[in-house]
């Protein structure tokens, strides 16, 4: 439980510096560079890494593959929207793996998850109606939003993002469980990233994505990222090892680091409507709390 509590809260911290390096570099410079470093970072334990059967392997490459595409979709997302609304609906992903967790890995779902996952999901649908809320509270007629510089019309598009993004995460993470069954932490970490780093690098080269080496390469918040990134998945996919540790449960824990996300979003990014954020945020960990106990 502190292993993913510490991965929760660095993730909380990883989404504000996303979009952070997103300011001064396109989706692809950073994911590339991003995972890049962060592999880089793994070759001290090549020795421990041993070649795995070609079935573990296949396994690891489709969860890398999995990640590909939650990533390329996160990123676009975090880009356009507010970093405090989208680690809010990146808490999707609790319902997301915990049923996962129900159909694939047989776990079982007890009462109590079951309101927490409905206290989940009431705290992401109140976002909806967060102008209706507010104009209620003020007294007030509901303002009319105006549309963002950068999303314009296209907001729900990015919203979507999220969810996909969100979904996808959730398998993955399901996957972690089922594959440090039969492999190590390190081994799961050097073989995914390497295989995530292909996909990238295919990429690229296939639809011709224009990179601004020199540029990129300067952007320390890139190199951040990847610190956070290497450090939080080692000590998750260390909590997966454990014979006891139940993905619908390392779920909800993981949730924790919204409030960071919320909480950077007002402090670094000067975002508004942080107080019905954070409102929906105590009735999302009031589920997860409920979840876990």
């Amino acid at each position: 439980m502190l292993l993913t509590l510490f991965y929760g809260l660095v993730k909380g911290l990883r989404e504000i510096v996303k979009k952070k390096s997103l300011e001064k570099s396109t989706v692809m410079e950073v994911l590339f560079f991003y995972t890049l470093a962060g592999f880089v970072m793994l070759l001290p334990d090549i020795g421990e890494v041993s070649l795995m059967e070609p079935e573990r392997l296949g396994m690891v490459a489709f969860k890398s593959f999995v990640i590909f595409v939650a990533w390329i979709c996160g990123f676009r997302a975090i880009k356009e929207i507010p970093v405090s609304l989208y680690g809010l609906l990146d808490l999707s992903r609790v319902a997301f793996a915990m049923l996962l967790g129900v159909v694939i890995l047989g776990e079982d779902l007890s009462v109590t998850q079951m309101i927490g996952m409905l206290l989940v999901a009431a705290g992401l649908i109140a976002l909806r109606f967060e102008d209706r809320v507010t104009a209620f509270i003020k007294k007030e007629a509901p303002e009319k939003k105006e549309e963002q510089p950068a999303a314009g019309g296209r907001i729900w598009l990015f919203v979507l993002l999220s969810f996909v993004s969100a979904f996808l995460n959730a398998v993955s993470g399901t996957m972690d469980k089922v594959l440090t069954k039969s492999i190590s932490s390190a081994q799961l970490q050097f073989w995914y990233m390497l295989f995530l780093l292909l996909f990238y690098m295919l990429y690229i080269i296939l639809a011709k994505v224009h990179i601004d080496w020199k540029k990129t390469i300067k952007n320390y918040w890139i190199w951040i990222l990847s610190v956070l990134f290497i450090l939080a998945d080692r000590a998750l996919f260390m909590a997966n090892e454990i014979p006891a540790s139940r993905v619908t449960v390392m779920t909800l824990i993981k949730q924790s680091g919204c409030i960071v996300t919320i909480l950077g979003g007002r402090f670094v990014f000067k975002e508004k409507g942080i107080v019905f954020k954070l409102c929906c945020a105590a009735v999302i960990i009031a589920g997860i709390v409920t979840g876990v106990i």
